[in-house]
């Protein structure tokens, strides 16, 4: 697949299981791509690890990406086995001969290279240290500019960049200074950003910031525990910023307040469940209450107005019926359905 030069932003994630398991590794990265990502990156730390590589890259539906540290044997043993591309981190394979050599294998095989700078591996002063975006950020930079200069003594061009701090601000601010210095492709994502609920908010503050400004060619929503987390949110991201066109049943539901006498948040997650095998967008709000609710029903495929004990249904902006609460979720799957027959 290509990334950059005007390429849709592309959704990665990295597989959670030993790599040298490959019934497990292969399971995860199908999963991973039936949920929607398009670039599977997997840690080889060790040989069993980049022998069971050949085997995980020809049953691979998607580019896998081998993840390489400290020992650049293991980046020469993947591109033997046939990955979409190598990462390497300044931070954990400094030596330039060794750099030189996996330049060299990539440039042969046709493999392209990402340069990943980590700003927890970089070595740096305590003003480095800052967390106003400042002074690690251009540390970081700076290390990655250092980095690549055996790449553009060997003439080879074929790189991603990448470089990620935990902390949101740093993250848009070497990002920003990496897009005004280099024209390679970006790729974006913080690293140890946290569980799925604080990991989250940090990702899609300075992730989105970013693809906002039009910087950015592929992204990774970095999560502790279940890397199928990564690619939902990553591909609500891009969804919102409107970089990827909808699929699926659009969810709508307002906040509550004490106007509310239904559940609707229940009521939207039963919604969404009833039509999770839906492929096509459609729109489908529930609203709590008749302020916002029947201008909402305007602009949505199929709404739900609520009211004390019944709700008022809408199709395409008509007022079709009225139902007791406790029908909500059948009318709305219904109208839904009805509107996927006719197309």
């Amino acid at each position: 697949m290509v990334i950059g030069g005007g390429a849709p932003v592309s959704i990665q994630s990295m597989t959670t299981t030993a790599t040298a398991d490959v019934s497990a590794t292969l399971g995860q990265v199908r999963a991973l791509a039936s949920a929607g990502c398009d670039i599977v990156r997997v840690a080889v730390p060790t040989r069993a690890d980049t022998a069971a590589l050949r085997e995980i890259v020809a049953g691979s539906p998607v580019p896998i990406v081998a993840d390489v540290h400290f020992h650049f044997r293991r980046a020469l043993e993947a591109v033997e086995a046939g990955v979409a591309k190598i990462r390497l981190n300044p931070g954990t394979l400094a030596d330039r001969g060794q750099v030189r050599e996996v330049i060299a294998a990539c440039r042969a095989a046709g493999v392209p290279i990402r340069v990943g700078v980590n700003e927890g591996s970089v070595h740096r002063s305590e003003a480095g240290r800052r967390r106003d975006g400042g002074p690690a950020a251009g540390i970081m930079a700076e290390a990655l500019e250092a980095y690549l200069e055996p790449f553009h003594e060997e003439g080879f061009e074929d790189l991603v960049l990448s470089a990620k701090s935990r902390d949101a601000v740093t993250c848009v601010a070497v990002n920003r200074i990496l897009a005004g210095r280099f024209d390679y492709p970006l790729h974006l994502g913080l690293t140890h950003s946290g569980t799925a609920r604080t990991g989250l908010v940090r990702s899609m503050v300075a992730v989105g910031a970013l693809l906002a400004e039009g910087i950015g060619d592929t992204v990774r929503i970095s999560l502790a525990g279940d890397p199928m987390a990564e690619v939902t949110a990553a591909k609500e991201l891009l969804w919102s910023l409107r970089l990827r066109q909808r699929e699926g049943v659009e969810v709508i539901a307002c906040p509550t307040c004490g106007r509310t006498r239904a559940d609707v948040n229940a009521l939207a997650e039963a919604v969404g469940a009833e039509l999770a095998d839906v492929r096509e967008h459609l729109t489908v709000a529930v609203m709590g209450c008749v302020v916002n609710g029947p201008g909402e029903a305007e602009g949505v495929d199929a709404a739900a107005c609520c009211g004390k004990s019944r709700a008022t249904i809408y199709r395409r902006g008509r007022r079709v019926r009225t139902v007791p609460l406790a029908q909500i979720v059948p009318a709305l799957v219904e109208e839904a359905r009805r509107l996927l027959a006719e197309g």
